[in-house]
């Protein structure tokens, strides 16, 4: 049976601070914003053009998810977000306001710094090498 990880979910403060963020920050497309019961909505983005999972935005409802916000992998890169254009993709985040945490870096996998969303999330920008 095939299978794919197609959602993930991301613990933000706001729906909306967290939207703009991914949507007009990243780049990325609101696939869908539509309220729920009780005041919750059903936020997915997901970057353009993209194959992989997206991500589903939940306002933290209580103190426990609220101290997951940031630090859902412990501290590790929590997303890695692959490009076929390194230099393109670099210089548009850094154009957006995010600032990187390190400068890029050459591995043998590819080319790949970390950035970090509003809420301290991390991720790798990745592009693999050629092979």
């Amino acid at each position: 049976m095939p299978q794919s990880l197609f959602l993930v979910t991301l613990v933000v403060d706001d729906y909306d601070r967290a939207k703009a963020f991914y949507c007009e920050a990243l780049g990325f497309e609101c696939l869908q914003d539509e309220l729920q019961p009780e005041g919750k909505r059903w936020v997915v983005v997901k970057p353009k053009d993209g194959d992989g999972a997206a991500f589903l935005l939940a306002q933290a409802a209580n103190e426990a998810q609220r101290a997951a916000i940031g630090n859902q992998t412990g501290g590790r890169v929590a997303f890695f977000l692959k490009t076929d254009n390194f230099a393109r993709d670099h210089a548009a985040i850094l154009a957006a306001g995010i600032r990187f945490q390190e400068e890029p870096r050459h591995e043998v996998y590819g080319t790949v710094a970390v950035f970090a969303d509003p809420y301290g999330n991390t991720f790798d920008l990745i592009e693999h090498a050629a092979g």
